[in-house]
C-alpha cells in the first residue's frame, strides 16, 4: 500500500536534532522511525514499551529477579504449569 497520510507534530528544536542525529547513526530517516513505531503500537495493540513508574513491590521484585533472588525452581515445565495454574 502506497504511503498517503501525513503525520505532523510539534517539537522542541533541539529534540528534534538530537534525535535525527541518533536516527541518522543508526540509519533511519524521520519517516522511517515514525514508520516503526507505528507498527510496532499497532502490533503489541499498545506502546512498545513501559510508560508507567513501578511501584515499590514491583521494583522489589524486579531487583530480587536481577540478583536471582526467592527464584521457585521446577523439575520440568509440567510442574512449573501447575504452579502458574495455581496462581
Amino acid at each position: 500500500m502506497g504511503k498517503t497520510e501525513t503525520i505532523r507534530a510539534r517539537v522542541e528544536p533541539r529534540l528534534k536534532r538530537d534525535a535525527e542525529a541518533i536516527l541518522k547513526r543508526i540509519g533511519l530517516t524521520p519517516s522511517e522511525a515514525i514508520t516503526l513505531f507505528l507498527t510496532q503500537v499497532k502490533l503489541r495493540k499498545g506502546l512498545p514499551f513501559p510508560v508507567r513508574v513501578p511501584n515499590a513491590e514491583t521494583r522489589r521484585a524486579i531487583r530480587e529477579a536481577q540478583e536471582r533472588k526467592n527464584l521457585e525452581t521446577f523439575e520440568n515445565v509440567s510442574d512449573w504449569v501447575k504452579s502458574v495454574r495455581e496462581m
